[in-house]
């Protein structure tokens, strides 16, 4: 299915690997020229690179910085001012008890995982509905809807972003002019920040990190972990033309490990 989306300009936050990565390779692949941040610039420039490879077409701009930062935010946005596509990403805060955290740790992921999507939208969203035609996806955490003890961080910055984002995009100002605004809410997926948490973990429990993934694979009904390509596929529905109707959704994609019905 052509998604129609061919010549549309994209901001793709934290895109240089993992997820975001996966979300900017499907959008290119459909014919949409981006722009790309993350903070690693030497990962960032290579990851361009590869887009640009993936298809020639397009156009590709890194822009290296911390998206979580007004300098980081203004960067990008000045690197191409229209954005028709808006994909919000950034790393999750760290895991904890939240008896150690402080202000300036609950700042931090506040800033990160809340407040600069919300000024990533603030800063695109009426230019879209201006042109009539805008779709914005955040990507936050199936932990929206099934907490994890240990990232209240985590689960206290998403589920703001994501009562926010219920609210905005019901407006008829943005609904009523073909701007949707919906949340992806990945499980596992196969990413070097699911590495990472294995080989922690396996350290603070003395066992190999290989059975920590068997397990946690195995209460996947998937029997599975995700891939950045096939949740980047997903985005670029949500991103189609076709969409124009769905608008203010959590969509979670976790091979059916949350339990509940709704």
């Amino acid at each position: 299915m052509d998604l129609g989306l061919k010549g549309r300009w994209a901001l793709v936050c934290a895109a240089s690997k993992g997820l975001g990565r996966g979300c900017a390779e499907a959008l290119v692949g459909e014919g949409v020229n981006v722009v790309i941040t993350a903070r690693g610039a030497e990962t960032l420039e290579q990851t361009a690179a590869a887009l640009r490879a993936l298809n020639p077409s397009v156009s590709v701009i890194a822009v290296a910085g911390d998206i979580a930062s007004e300098a980081g935010r203004a960067a990008a946005l000045a690197a191409r001012p229209q954005v028709d596509i808006l994909i919000n990403n950034a790393g999750g805060p760290p895991p904890g008890d939240f008896r150690d955290w402080g202000r300036e740790q609950w700042i931090a992921a506040l800033d990160a995982n809340m407040l600069a999507p919300i000024e990533l939208i603030k800063a695109t969203v009426d230019g879209m509905a201006q042109r009539g035609f805008g779709r914005i996806v955040n990507i936050t955490s199936g932990a929206v809807k099934a907490p994890i003890d240990v990232l209240g961080l985590s689960n206290g910055a998403r589920s703001g972003l994501t009562g926010f984002v219920a609210g905005l995009a019901r407006q008829p100002r943005l609904a009523g002019r073909n701007v949707t605004l919906n949340n992806l809410l990945p499980g596992a997926f196969d990413t070097e920040r699911l590495q990472k948490n294995f080989a922690t973990g396996a350290a603070k429990q003395g066992v190999p990190a290989a059975e920590l993934a068997a397990k946690r694979r195995a209460a996947i009904p998937a029997q599975r972990f995700g891939t950045a390509a096939e949740f980047g596929a997903v985005c670029a529905m949500l991103c189609a033309e076709q969409s124009g109707y769905l608008t203010g959704q959590n969509i979670l994609l976790d091979g059916g490990a949350y339990p509940g019905t709704f």
